[in-house]
């Protein structure tokens, strides 16, 4: 059987492997976030989006960066690349989804703020890694970029305001 035979089965597998990961990143993120009274009281600047604008805005940056993963993943070889974007992408998840749990579970925005720039950092990371393969998928994640570091800009100041 030729490789080419192997293709579709092995996007499909890529496709789903990047999906799920993408939903587990969410939902664990999501148990995290906890919209209690402590962070209804919390002094926000007036410039902070509505609430209900950012479970949309995840939903695609999640499809985004998934996309990304799966185009990268296609147009790397099989060895050290695949590994780094692997390893790169499970570094992004877990200060993803880390910001959530220091934020609103430990209710420490200062430690989320500093946080947040590794979490910036990352996506950074994954914009050069996965644009390398393929360019196309390095721009898929630079919405991501902008609203992790507008979120980080955005907790900065609500340290800030509420010190």
């Amino acid at each position: 059987m030729s490789l080419a035979a192997h293709r579709p089965a092995g996007r499909a597998r890529a496709v789903a492997w990047a999906a799920g990961a993408a939903i587990a990143t969410a939902l664990l993120g999501g148990l995290a976030t906890d919209l209690s009274p402590w962070y209804y009281a919390l002094r926000q600047p007036p410039w902070k989006p509505p609430d209900w604008l950012f479970g949309p805005a995840w939903t695609l940056i999640y499809t985004l960066a998934a996309t990304a993963a799966v185009l990268a993943w296609e147009a790397s070889p099989p060895g050290p690349q695949r590994r780094r974007l692997l390893v790169a992408f499970a570094l992004n998840a877990l200060l993803n989804i880390g910001w959530s749990w220091l934020f609103f579970t430990l209710r420490r925005p200062d430690w989320a703020r500093i946080e947040a720039l590794l979490l910036v950092a990352s996506v950074a990371l994954l914009v050069v890694l996965v644009g390398r393969p393929r360019p196309l998928a390095g721009w898929l994640l630079l919405p991501y970029l902008l609203w992790t570091g507008f979120a980080g800009w955005l907790n900065h100041a609500v340290v800030l305001l509420n010190a």
